[in-house]
């Protein structure tokens, strides 16, 4: 009966012999089927091919950014960024030591009274203090490729950050009217004696400085901000030239010091001038100063580690910041010791030391290597970082171009000739005054970052305006950060109105306070934000919602 079935059995549909085309079904093991016999299954013939769709180019954050949050400036680097070796960072931090206010800054201790070995100490020490933030903040550039204003939104709110940005531009801008000041002295040398001995030398006491020298000041700002409008890339080729020339002039005012003392032993003669209870009267607010005077760099020291190839490459490179700060102490400080037994007294201004050198080809020479190295530092440390902050602010209104005429305004309005006036204003009022501020906004980040995040940040959020996201807080500000910097800053404020003159008298330990104000700020700031924080554990921080970890 299975064999009549099987004979009388014609397949409906004729065999294709087109394997690739035909789906072959094979009957169970129990039954057997002539091998012709196959169930074949025709199928549509394949679509005609289509060129394949341009696709756009993927978004280097991998996430989609927030226009208000985030530029080309502001975006993480990518791995092809990330070229700086330790060499780089090292030549960064010797472009940035060798200058004039490096310099002032060593010569203002010996005019304090102390002695070129207590001068070199102070130094040393201060920057081996600074050296800790300056590593711990840049390991945040290197793992996430972020710069400060966006490693503040961690702390401070996406929106709140603002407030860190701009009091670090704050002092950029106060910083840009130092150095053009110095820059106008370097002109007015040049000037005729003839001129010099004018009536527009004569000081004017509500200016306090006297026409000639605001004009020379004013000559030199306009040069450096006719530079920054045409644009800073042709400035940025210049500083690899403008530190040789610095450390070639430093060189040879060592070795014209050297000869014109009598030798190194006479050099270095001069003995420190305070009793021990006076050195230690000056001793700390002196580290608080040498600390506040890198302690803008402290801050948005990520803007340059975001480029290191690897966090030991970050670690090494910064490393020798106080070998670099030491041995140019060394030499401001031996030159101006040795200006006491060559011209009978002490002059700490490199150029007024230079003036009264004088000489018609070393003096050109001179004035010129010093208007270079400050013009190049100061339009690359105090005048593109302010400008980039109130870009950020207000990127409808601000461009690059009008954040940098408001830095110079603004770095006017500061009267850096009142600042550079003696020792004390320059050391007292204005290092050790803003350290109060950057102190404590340092140790928010740190703490964030460290002992609440354990550095682990969701760069998304980070560039993101979600009310959901992590760093969004309360209306994108974290009041906790906000509140944090103002306790950790009201220590410091009788102590500094004192300073001014604005308080006639005020407790011994506001004035203690005061002068070792980084510190002080610092800790308390840092301390308040981590109680507020719950003791460092915070419920809901976020960093696993939304858009995974980065980095």
């Amino acid at each position: 009966m299975e064999s009549k079935l099987l004979n009388n059995h014609k397949p409906t549909l004729p065999i294709i012999s087109q394997p690739k085309l035909t789906l072959i079904f094979k009957t169970p093991t129990h039954i057997s089927f002539p091998a012709r016999t196959q169930f074949p299954i025709l199928l549509p013939p394949p679509p005609p091919t289509q060129p394949c769709k341009t696709h756009a180019k993927p978004n280097p954050l991998d996430f989609p950014p927030d226009p208000t949050l985030t530029n080309p400036d502001l975006a993480p680097t990518t791995p092809s960024d990330r070229t700086f070796t330790w060499r780089d960072l090292a030549s960064l931090w010797v472009g940035l030591v060798v200058g004039v206010p490096t310099y002032y800054l060593a010569c203002t201790l010996v005019g304090l009274g102390m002695s070129w070995s207590q001068g070199i100490a102070t130094i040393v020490l201060a920057n081996l203090i600074l050296l800790v933030p300056l590593i711990l903040t840049g390991h945040a550039g290197a793992k996430y490729g972020i710069p400060f204003p966006v490693l503040a939104r961690a702390s401070f709110g996406v929106r709140g950050s603002h407030l860190p940005a701009l009091l670090r531009a704050l002092v950029g801008c106060g910083w840009f009217g130092i150095e053009s000041w110095i820059g106008g002295e370097a002109v007015y040398l040049l000037l005729p004696r003839a001129l010099k001995l004018s009536v527009l030398a004569r000081t004017v006491h509500w200016l306090g400085a006297s026409p000639l020298e605001f004009l020379c000041f004013a000559l030199f700002w306009c040069a450096q901000l006719a530079i920054v409008l045409r644009g800073v890339e042709g400035i940025r080729d210049l500083e690899k030239y403008a530190a040789p020339v610095l450390v070639f002039l430093t060189a040879w005012l060592v070795c014209w010091a050297c000869v014109k003392a009598g030798g190194l032993h006479n050099m270095l003669s001069m003995t420190s001038k305070l009793t021990r209870s006076e050195f230690w009267a000056v001793f700390f607010p002196s580290l608080t100063a040498n600390i506040g005077f890198w302690a803008t760099l402290a801050l948005n020291i990520p803007d340059f580690t975001r480029y290191a190839r690897t966090q030991t490459d970050q670690v090494i490179g910064q490393a020798g910041l106080p070998v670099f700060m030491g041995l140019f102490a060394f030499a401001g400080l031996a030159v101006t010791s040795s200006t006491e037994p060559i011209f009978g007294r002490l002059i700490a201004d490199p150029i007024r030391l230079l003036g009264e050198i004088g000489g018609p080809i070393v003096l050109p020479i001179a004035i010129l290597g010093i208007s270079l190295a400050t013009i190049t530092t100061n339009i690359a440390a105090n005048v593109v970082a302010p400008a980039n902050a109130l870009v950020n602010l207000a990127p409808a209104f601000f461009t690059f171009e009008r954040g940098a005429v408001l830095t110079a305004l603004l770095g006017v309005a500061f009267q850096p000739w009142r600042l550079l006036k003696s020792s004390d204003s320059f050391v007292y009022t204005w290092l050790v005054g803003y350290s109060a501020l950057l102190g404590p906004i340092g140790c928010i980040v740190l703490v964030d970052y460290f002992a609440l995040r354990h550095t682990v940040l969701n760069v998304s959020a980070l560039y993101s305006a979600d009310a959901e996201g992590p760093y969004y807080y309360c209306c994108g500000y974290n009041l906790g950060a906000v509140a944090a910097l103002v306790i950790g800053v009201l220590p410091v404020v009788p102590g500094f109105l004192h300073k001014v003159g604005v308080l006639s008298s005020v407790s011994e330990l506001f004035v203690i306070a005061y002068n070792n104000s980084w510190f002080v700020g610092s800790f308390v700031a840092g301390f308040v934000y981590w109680v507020l924080s719950g003791f460092g554990k915070r419920q809901g921080m976020g960093e696993n919602r939304g858009s995974p970890v980065l980095g």
